[in-house]
């Protein structure tokens, strides 16, 4: 078992696409999704990989540090192989944008994505101050005194119209999600602000059909050097989380697991310190790295010890 653990908030500033490989459905190539909820999910390798690559770039003389804390390169049988001593989990969704008739968009989220991450908070010994509504009914949605999203008691997302209920539950929801979940940085205050106000929970049945039916899908063509017309059998869709989606990942480590190991990195403190490192900086998940997609923004909550 581990001995320490922290969240890691995951929130995207453009497009992420983390693919699931190709498809024979309408969507050439989809995004990773879970099997029992149809919800966008981020597997756990990836996230490894992504967060590894940020250390190799911007910590290019650590490579010992490195695979102590990711575990070692060993493709193609070189090297000593032992375990690494952090573990990532999926990155699980917890706010979806989805786009609103007034106020541009709402952060929608749903009691079963709460209640998951109460319990993940339960894991990792962060305390929250918030409790979870109780399910919206009907055409219900809970919603925040004084949200920008409400006219005449209805707010209409994409072509829904939901009667919107205020809850009292979601101020403090939205303003522990505000102050651990939403980057920190001055360039975030809008973001910090608008989760305070426009935080919406849907019933299950709305906000799975929403985060099944709103993600980003986009058409890729290759044009033909000589003809300039696309390429034969070079047009396909792919599938991508828009920006302002929010994901966390719960990160948890262990004391290294191999000798000789340097002295400021002894142990599991040591090495989730160096993990959080990536606290407050941009790394790039996912898929179409040079178009600029999956750039997000990283944020850590710290956790207890085991």
């Amino acid at each position: 078992m581990f001995k320490q653990a922290r969240l890691m908030f995951i929130y995207t500033e453009t497009s992420l696409h983390a693919g699931s490989g190709t498809s024979l459905g309408v969507i050439d190539l989809p995004i990773q999704r879970e099997k029992y909820t149809d919800y966008p999910v981020l597997q756990a390798s990836g996230i490894k990989g992504a967060v590894r690559d940020w250390f190799e770039t911007n910590r290019v003389n650590e490579k010992q540090k490195i695979d102590l804390v990711f575990g070692p390169d060993t493709i193609g049988g070189g090297g000593e192989a032992f375990t690494g001593a952090a573990t990532f989990t999926d990155a699980r969704l917890l706010l979806f944008p989805v786009r609103s008739l007034k106020g541009v968009f709402a952060f929608a989220t749903s009691c079963f994505a709460l209640n998951r991450l109460m319990r993940d908070l339960s894991m990792a010994k962060i305390p929250a101050n918030w409790n979870v509504p109780l399910e919206p009914r009907g055409n219900q949605l809970l919603g925040i005194q004084g949200s920008n999203l409400a006219e005449d008691g209805k707010i209409v997302l994409e072509e829904y119209a939901f009667d919107f209920v205020e809850n009292n539950d979601l101020i403090n929801i939205a303003a522990w999600i505000s102050n651990s979940g939403i980057p920190g940085g001055t360039e975030y205050g809008f973001w910090r602000e608008k989760v305070k106000k426009d935080l919406v929970i849907l019933p299950e049945d709305a906000f799975k059909d929403f985060v099944k039916l709103s993600t980003e899908v986009q058409t890729r063509i290759k044009i033909d050097n000589e003809t300039k017309t696309v390429a034969s059998g070079a047009l396909f869709s792919e599938e991508a989380l828009p920006p302002d989606t929010l994901l966390y990942s719960a990160v948890m480590a262990n004391d290294p697991f191999k000798h000789g190991k340097p002295e400021d990195l002894k142990d599991v403190k040591a090495v989730m310190n160096f993990i959080c490192q990536l606290n407050g900086n941009r790394a790039q998940f996912g898929g179409d790295t040079t178009i600029g997609k999956g750039i997000v923004n990283i944020k850590f909550i710290d956790g207890g010890q085991k």
